[in-house]
């Protein structure tokens, strides 16, 4: 039999990590062989570097892959003897992790990710996106907005506690000291004539017969 991809997304600071560790212990409860991957980039908590961490501080040991084709062959080699497989910061992985991701399902594994729907612009993050339309279950968690307290999906940087820019780098590794979760109508993007990310919506060029009419 096949396997499944659940997929667990949301802004930061909504609890993805620690949903993604809750369902890896209840598996462990069940006997099931469980690995658990973290992205190499990724480390917020230098206590813990061999870990993934959620943002309360709870810990689960996790192997460290680096975002190459050889990574993803690391990940089917040591998934070879486990029947679950939990993946990290998924947003951060290529386009080759689509395929790793396939395969181990192919495999009749259950393959947990949890990452970042939207990235710093209000935007489909890397890879999110795609596994969104294969998963065999989506979990979208919500925050709590810093600013009005209402639910939170987006996911705002600062910049010397001001909005950053569009045009800044995508992949900035930190937490709440560059983070902050926020609803839609507290989000802001830095964009020269356009107020926000959700503002750039083009206008359609109306067709010859609506220029008649």
């Amino acid at each position: 039999m096949k396997g499944r991809l659940e997929v667990i997304c949301g802004s930061m600071f909504s609890g993805k990590t620690e949903e993604l560790m809750r369902r890896l212990r209840r598996a462990e409860y069940a006997k099931q062989r469980v690995l658990t991957i973290k992205h190499h980039i990724d480390l917020r908590y230098n206590k813990a570097p061999t870990c993934i961490v959620s943002h309360e501080g709870k810990e689960r040991f996790a192997f460290i892959i680096n975002d190459t084709a050889s990574g993803g062959d690391k990940i089917l080699d040591l998934a070879q003897t486990s029947d679950i497989i939990g993946i990290d910061e998924i947003h951060f992985f290529g386009a080759h992790m689509i395929r790793t991701i396939e395969h181990l399902v192919e495999q009749g594994k259950r393959v947990i990710v949890a990452g970042l729907d939207l990235d710093f612009r209000g935007e489909p993050f890397g890879i999110l996106p795609h596994l969104l339309t294969i998963a065999d279950d989506v979990n979208k968690l919500k925050a709590i907005c810093v600013i009005c307290g209402n639910e939170a999906h987006h996911t705002q940087r600062l910049v010397n506690g001001q909005p950053a820019a569009y045009d800044d780098p995508i992949v900035l590794v930190g937490a709440s000291e560059l983070y902050e979760a926020r609803c839609r109508t507290c989000f802001k993007i830095r964009k020269p004539g356009v107020e926000s990310a959700h503002a750039r919506i083009p206008t359609p060029t109306p067709s010859t017969e609506q220029q008649l009419l």
